[in-house]
């Protein structure tokens, strides 16, 4: 097993339940997981992210209306500082300068940009917008001009273009994406970025579905490419919602965790249209009410944490997309946020 010493990279859980960060060390030739300490926060920890030069680690303290920011060491989180931001953050994502971090907050209905210091540390609040309800996610694209925000409530994606100059975003002129259907409800959550292509793919939170989308790279906007998949099996009919979705870094696969059938979906992108198909089998269980989950950045393991049972499980990614169960491990009260962290040399 990889001790906290020889570790290349790390696993962070945000234990919202206990108000702590669990770190486990990654084997890097088989994949599995081994405890290491973890740290304290001041609040429910949440969703976190990490700098472009992967030096700085942010954390959302759902319950304190804060955020902190830590230096990435080679064996260590050290703390920078911690700002109120006025809200419960529900996503957290940097702009590909490192320069500004982008905050949504899904109780109050609105996006934020504040500053990021040379140190990495954070600064004054650039902009507060008011959007609808239930912002839950924020992402730019690969060209650092456009910036997307799923909303649950309104049934929509709000689109901004993003000055990199001076922080702000402005509303896209060609407005946002309408999700909505007369009878259905699909709720728009998590949205993710192809690696290489110019598509984006989303989960829909109350359709257990996920949508795949043409991104305009000229315009910074999202036009659906087909209908939504489904993300549960054929005759599952008990209650469901997606959570999470992410595409594997090679472009060739996303996922998509389910609460309620308490798994994994996957999908087959076609690199030429960006469509996604099912797998064969389409889901892989996982804990209970899988809130989060994180594909590591070598494209060979997956690791999900059950925000209902406390529980992490750790899969080797095949070539073939399917998912095999490599470890379960216990992690603590309602786990809400997982991260992979690749750790600086010494």
């Amino acid at each position: 097993m990889t001790s906290s010493l020889d570790a290349k990279s790390v696993l962070l859980v945000s234990v919202s339940g206990e108000d702590r960060v669990a770190q486990f060390a990654i084997d890097e030739t088989s994949g599995e997981l081994t405890p290491i300490e973890g740290f304290t926060v001041n609040g429910a920890a949440g969703p976190m992210a990490i700098s472009p030069d992967g030096r700085t680690l942010y954390v959302s303290l759902r319950s304190t209306h804060r955020v902190a920011s830590y230096r990435i060491e080679p064996h260590t989180f050290t703390p920078l500082n911690e700002i109120d931001v006025g809200g419960s953050g529900t996503f957290l994502a940097t702009d590909r300068t490192g320069r500004f971090l982008f905050s949504a907050y899904y109780g109050d209905g609105r996006v934020a940009v504040h500053e990021i210091k040379e140190d990495g540390s954070l600064g004054d609040q650039v902009q507060s917008i008011g959007t609808a309800k239930n912002a839950h996610c924020i992402v730019i694209d690969r060209s650092n001009r456009f910036v997307f925000v799923p909303h649950t409530g309104p049934e929509a994606i709000y689109q901004f273009v993003f000055d990199v100059g001076s922080g702000r975003l402005t509303q896209n002129p060609a407005g946002n994406v309408d999700t909505s259907e007369a009878g259905t409800k699909h709720e728009p959550r998590h949205l993710w970025f192809h690696p290489t292509e110019d598509f984006a793919y989303v989960s829909m939170e109350a359709g257990s579905e996920i949508g795949a989308f043409g991104f305009d790279s000229e315009e910074g906007t999202l036009t659906p490419l087909s209908e939504n998949v489904s993300t549960l099996p054929m005759g599952f009919g008990e209650n469901n919602s997606t959570a999470d979705v992410e595409v594997t870094p090679d472009g060739r696969y996303a996922f998509v965790s389910n609460r309620g059938h308490d798994s994994l979906a996957g999908f087959e992108i076609d690199q030429k249209s960006g469509r996604t198909r099912s797998l064969n089998p389409p889901t892989t269980p996982t804990a209970q009410t899988p809130r989060s989950f994180n594909i590591h950045p070598n494209g060979q393991w997956v690791y999900a944490a059950g925000q209902g049972s406390g529980e992490l499980i750790a899969y080797r990614l095949n070539d073939d997309g399917g998912l095999a169960p490599l470890q379960t491990l216990t992690v603590g009260k309602s786990p809400a946020w997982v991260q992979v962290v690749p750790l600086p040399a010494e």
